[in-house]
């Protein structure tokens, strides 16, 4: 059985598309196809039930999927340890990232990473945590900082940090803003992501409790875009210290605590559960550890 065209296989497995895997794995797709039909060929097997949706497991194909997954990861290991014999780690780990917070993380991680691990190669996405949640039970990442995430089949949480949220309005004098209650909040005009964006769904899960709802005037996805429109007065929004302070004009901004109850945003550590992590993703994990909870602190 040749290695590649089990990696093809588990990849369009995983993605469930010939076209995502060719991008993916930056191959032509008939050379894609073409190879996991020749491992068909060797198998004596239909793996996968190709349809104008895609391609799709057959109940050989999700078998070998299992084997295939440790087998590359064993392979994986293995390359590792050579590297380990070297008296460096090796191997690639793809890490994916909330805005607001690679405007933080980024560059210190990135620069820590190649000091500590320069035969490995990294990868850093941006990406909202429903995104990120589908691409860690795809194989396209191996690590995301996920927000407000619940338990999901397939997925390990670890809490890494809990930070609060800020009510976030157009500065009109220079006055210190003062604090406001929750409950204060469903009465404020918002700018606020669609659902289902962590930050959207805590604030409506955590007005509901005392039976409000939010206000929401515009529905907008991206921190940079609403922060032009509470610029614009079109409203307030509800957002963390970073990402206001990361802004090109922090200054524009007021940023009023939420309290009674307070209002706080949860980032946790997520991996696949279904593919055992090599050394390198252990060794990211950790690094994500040490550096993320100061520098988001700071």
């Amino acid at each position: 059985m040749d290695l590649k065209q089990l990696e093809y296989f588990v990849r369009v497995a995983e993605l469930g598309s010939f076209t995502k895997a060719a991008v993916a794995l930056d191959v032509a797709q008939p050379a894609l196809s073409r190879q996991v039909r020749l491992l068909e060929v060797e198998l004596r097997q239909t793996l996968l039930t190709r349809n104008g949706r895609g391609a799709i497991p057959t109940e050989s194909g999700k078998l070998l999927l299992e084997h295939g997954r440790g087998i590359l990861h064993q392979v994986e290991r293995a390359r590792e340890e050579l590297g380990r014999v070297r008296g460096r780690l090796a191997g690639r780990v793809a890490v994916g990232l909330p805005p607001s917070v690679a405007k933080v993380l980024a560059l210190p991680l990135i620069r820590e990473f190649r000091q500590r691990m320069p035969e490995a190669t990294l990868s850093i996405s941006e990406s909202l945590s429903i995104g990120m949640q589908e691409a860690l039970g795809n194989g396209r990442l191996d690590i995301a900082l996920l927000y407000n995430a619940q338990p999901s089949p397939g997925i390990e949480l670890t809490p890494l940090l809990e930070e609060p949220l800020f009510l976030v309005e157009r500065r009109t004098g220079r006055t210190r803003p003062k604090p406001i209650a929750l409950r204060e909040v469903a009465s404020i005009p918002l700018v606020i992501p669609t659902r289902p964006n962590a930050i959207r769904m805590l604030v409506e899960s955590e007005l509901a409790n005392l039976g409000c709802r939010p206000q929401v005037v515009l529905e907008v996805d991206g921190v940079s875009a609403i922060l032009d429109l509470v610029a614009d007065g079109a409203g307030a929004a509800i957002l963390s210290r970073h990402a206001v302070a990361t802004s090109p004009q922090p200054q524009t901004f007021a940023m009023r605590p939420v309290g009674t109850p307070a209002l706080r945003s949860k980032l946790a550590v997520a991996m696949s559960s279904q593919r055992p992590a090599t050394l390198t993703q252990q060794a990211m994990l950790r690094l994500i550890q040490e550096l993320a909870p100061p520098l988001m602190a700071a």
